[in-house]
């Protein structure tokens, strides 16, 4: 028995700990949010309760450019890097092989050698993937690179609190934030099930400054070096035909995070369509019972996400617990075929919308730190919303009544993810 005592106390800790820490937050459970006072996504009202909840000012004159799959983003990115003259910041939570992840290390090295301040930062784990001779030819060229939260045995816990940002600034004035990894896998048009289907934006305006914020966060904690300046953060002149938009940034947190708060305040505030594409889609008790309350509100909700060619098939079995629920108070259910869904996107009375790395999960909500760009304008909106609707010929919708009927075994690993939900 003493020989036991020893180990057996410390898996007792250990499954304390853990159960303290998944019942630190009210909304573990299907105890959810409230919605008190009458706001619209199209209204000045709407940005005003955004920037005052999630702290995200709002900007004025700025406009965005959607670019869909790596044959249009990865051309407009590695053109931006080209054209930097003063400083180049770059964050990824996926940096793993191929052509691609050559060259836009191969770019980096040139604007570096050029006097560019060219500095990266590369999530530890993200990354783990990534040639590392490619981190050694970068540093060699005057690149700055870092990775963010390395495995440290004394600091296990922070393991599951990355970045999971994606953005690139140049000069200050021109950013891009999306869902889109550098690796081969993001390259091409979705052709095929080894290329993926993401969505990534351009972005020019004051706006700008919110994800050169976003990176100067994390690249505070991974240096200690504060980033200023004409070169990082120069004056932007509103553009004369320029929107208002916003970003978000949002952090793990014991209470609640930005993304949480945004996401809700959205669905509460819809008052006739969503479309909500999410690439890891597992939500909690409280976000479905949020789904439905919008449904039965007479709201179109229609909600996209992998099929069979996702990359974690234990997320997409979790999330499929959901979709009983989600379809019985009819919600629109819909699997994408051709190759993994990638992209995270959401658009509201076809005038707001919202393009980023914000999966609808828990890592997405509560672990990660995470930045997504909010657009109120028709324009973008309808863009974003015609390229739902191309997915959306090459997806599957779930018929609720043959999903009714699926088997007694499906139904059993769909119940067991449940209580893994916190961790995905």
């Amino acid at each position: 028995m003493a020989r036991y005592a020893w180990p057996a106390g410390v898996g007792a800790a250990g499954v304390a700990w853990y159960a303290a820490d998944s019942l630190r937050h009210r909304r573990e459970s299907d105890h959810g949010y409230q919605l008190r006072g009458e706001v619209d996504v199209g209204d000045a009202s709407f940005l005003r309760a955004t920037e005052s909840l999630i702290g995200a000012p709002v900007a004025y004159g700025n406009d965005a450019e959607l670019l869909i799959n790596g044959d249009q983003i990865f051309p407009a990115y590695l053109d931006a890097i080209r054209r930097a003259e003063a400083t180049v910041n770059l964050l990824t939570y996926a940096y793993w092989r191929g052509d691609i992840a050559i060259e836009v290390a191969d770019t980096l090295c040139e604007k570096a050698s050029a006097g560019v301040e060219c500095n990266v930062i590369l999530d530890a784990v993200g990354a783990a993937k990534m040639d590392r001779k490619l981190v050694g030819k970068m540093r060699d060229a005057g690149v700055e690179v870092c990775f963010f939260r390395p495995p440290k045995p004394y600091a296990v816990k922070r393991l599951q609190h990355r970045t999971h940002r994606k953005l690139l600034i140049v000069d200050g004035t021109t950013g891009f934030t999306g869902g889109v990894g550098i690796a081969e896998e993001w390259t091409g048009n979705a052709q095929d099930p080894d290329h993926w289907r993401d969505s990534h934006v351009r972005v020019r305006g004051p706006v700008v400054r919110g994800l050169q914020g976003a990176f100067a966060e994390n690249w505070l904690e991974c240096t200690g070096d504060v980033l200023a300046g004409d070169g990082y953060l120069p004056y932007i002149e509103e553009l004369a035909d320029g929107g208002p938009m916003q970003v978000m940034r949002s952090s793990a947190s014991i209470g609640d995070t930005n993304a949480e708060a945004l996401m809700y305040l959205t669905l509460a505030a819809a008052k006739r369509s969503i479309e909500l594409t999410s690439a890891y889609f597992v939500p909690r008790p409280a976000f479905t019972k949020a789904l439905v309350e919008a449904a039965g509100r007479g709201v179109e909700l229609r909600i996209l996400v992998p099929g069979s060619h996702i990359d974690k098939e234990f997320v997409r079995t979790a999330g499929r617990a959901a979709y009983d629920e989600l379809t019985g108070a009819g919600i629109e259910m819909y699997e994408y075929g051709p190759t993994m869904l990638h992209a995270k996107t959401l658009t509201v009375d076809g005038i707001w919308a919202s393009v980023g790395s914000v999966n609808f999960d828990n890592r997405s909500f509560q672990l990660h730190d995470e930045v997504t760009l909010c657009v109120q304008s028709e324009r973008f909106a309808g863009t974003l919303l015609e390229a739902f609707e191309r997915d959306l010929e090459s997806s599957e919708r779930i018929d609720p009544a043959t999903w009714s009927e699926r088997p007694v075994t499906q139904r059993a690993r769909e119940g067991v993810t449940k209580f893994a939900r916190r961790e995905l």
